[in-house]
């Protein structure tokens, strides 16, 4: 903040000083040898006073407004402070969407960017695999609001012969791989939200990881914070209490937050196919849990993909996402904390 304080100062000076100048010369009196020329003198002189002290006024003017500019943006800084807990203002999550051939990521980041309350602490990601360049042209479109990052292994994956229609489950489980690697290795973020493309989500999606992140980071007995309740149907949950939070063994999901101390535990072992099965099973868990909500934080709408639509008509259509913002950075949520 001092930095752009100080480069505004330089630049307004040297404004004034062009315009000082520019009017100097612009004004620059005629001498002739003659001396009764001198009456021209005068009225040159008159004239660049004149117009010194016009550019004078208006120099003052651009600076009372440099200067409402940046109360406007100390005050935006001030409501942020105000608004989060101390703990929580450098805090830094970004948010990593997984896209392959949907062009239909559209929709997932329309939502984003709409709820999205602060692109620098939620930077957004996307990191896309499949080489389809209708999507890529999509997620392009979005410019400086986000970045693309690409999956550069298109080879062939070579699966048993058994498995030869699940190779969609090989490919996924090498682009997630290569992607956090990305996201902790390369970009050096401490935590991650997993995003699918075919994920839309609810208006409080991010304070919902913004306030749950201190305990994850509090609690060695957590490895994940998911927005997802897989019994999250609208007949089984408490729409009446959207900021219901609880432990779980089982793995949700489908919009997730991870540490790097995580995926440092488990990137060397990473497995070639059915990543979120491997990571239930009891070896990967070692008896940790996750927090997951009573309303879903995300919703899926892909019918069509990898799994051929398998459970969306029966189960996945019907959960229900949360409307209702809930300031959960705001509420003391030790109760999720693991009692010793």
């Amino acid at each position: 903040m001092r930095i752009k304080r100080t480069n505004l100062v330089v630049f307004l000076i040297l404004l004034v000083w062009s315009a000082v100048l520019y009017v100097t010369i612009s004004f620059k009196p005629i001498y002739h040898s003659d001396v009764s020329s001198s009456y021209n003198v005068d009225r040159q002189i008159l004239k660049l006073e004149h117009g010194i002290s016009e550019q004078f006024e208006k120099n003052k003017n651009i600076i009372k407004n440099a200067h409402k500019l940046l109360e406007i943006k100390k005050a935006g800084d001030v409501s942020k402070e105000k608004t989060l807990p101390k703990e929580l203002q450098e805090v830094k999550l970004p948010i990593l969407v997984f896209a392959c051939n949907r062009i239909t990521v559209s929709r997932c980041l329309d939502k984003l960017l709409k709820y999205r309350p602060d692109p620098d602490q939620f930077p957004i990601i996307v990191s896309q695999d499949c080489d389809h360049e209708e999507t890529r042209d999509t997620i392009l479109k979005y410019g400086s609001q986000l970045s693309l990052i690409q999956q550069p292994d298109q080879s062939d994956i070579q699966v048993p012969p058994k498995e030869k229609k699940f190779k969609g489950y090989f490919k996924i489980a090498r682009h997630y791989g290569w992607a956090l690697n990305q996201m902790f290795f390369n970009f050096n973020f401490s935590t991650v939200i997993i995003v699918e493309d075919d994920l839309e989500i609810a208006p409080d999606f991010f304070e919902y990881f913004l306030g749950t992140y201190p305990v994850l980071i509090k609690d060695p007995s957590l490895w994940c914070i998911s927005a997802w309740n897989d019994n999250g149907k609208e007949s089984l949950v408490n729409t009446e209490r959207p900021d219901l939070l609880y432990r779980t063994d089982f793995f949700p999901g489908l919009g997730w937050m991870l540490s790097k101390s995580l995926w440092m535990e488990l990137y060397t072992k990473w497995p070639r196919a059915y990543w979120d099965d491997w990571i239930r099973d009891p070896a990967q868990r070692k008896g940790r849990s996750c927090i997951r909500p009573e309303i879903s934080r995300t919703r899926t709408f892909g019918k069509a993909g990898v799994s051929n639509g398998l459970f969306f008509e029966k189960h996945l259509k019907f959960i229900k996402l949360n409307e209702e913002f809930v300031p959960f950075t705001k509420m003391n949520l030790s109760y999720l904390l693991k009692v010793s």
